[in-house]
């Protein structure tokens, strides 16, 4: 028997309108920045050597910029438009850094709709305390069902 996914999928897209909002929110931890560094292979002593990052500009380690762009792919994936969406591009600007222990919300806001290709583009964003540390663009593919 063929099994029915409508149960979890996301957002449809003709209920998407201009101004939702979703958001999610993780404390970043010193196991994220190593499985990431594991992942991805960045190993760049910024993340990974505190004496080394004691020594820059961040004054300690921060985590990994794209670490902290899979954030937003989070709320995209789980929350707005959910699951079943397709990444399509994503612009980002970082504005601050992220550390082991700051708790990062992560937000995305529908700020357009294209019916014609069923892409939904989303002002994407991540605070840390107030400040953000993270803005950009996201265009979704939402497929029929």
């Amino acid at each position: 028997m063929a099994r029915d996914f409508n149960a979890i999928m996301g957002y449809r897209f003709e209920d998407l309108h201009v101004g939702m909002t979703a958001e999610t929110s993780r404390t970043v931890t010193d196991a994220d920045i190593l499985m990431f560094a594991g992942v991805s292979g960045d190993m760049n002593p910024v993340h990974m050597d505190d004496e080394f990052a004691s020594q820059t500009m961040f004054k300690g380690r921060i985590a990994h910029g794209f670490l902290t762009v899979s954030f937003v792919s989070s709320v995209l994936g789980t929350k707005m438009p959910g699951p079943g969406a397709v990444y399509v591009s994503q612009t980002v600007r970082f504005l601050a850094p992220v550390h082991s222990g700051d708790t990062v919300v992560s937000r995305a806001t529908v700020i357009g709709l294209l019916p014609e290709k069923r892409r939904v583009t989303l002002d994407t964003r991540c605070i840390v305390r107030d400040k953000v540390v993270l803005e950009g663009e996201a265009v979704v593919f939402i497929p029929p069902r």
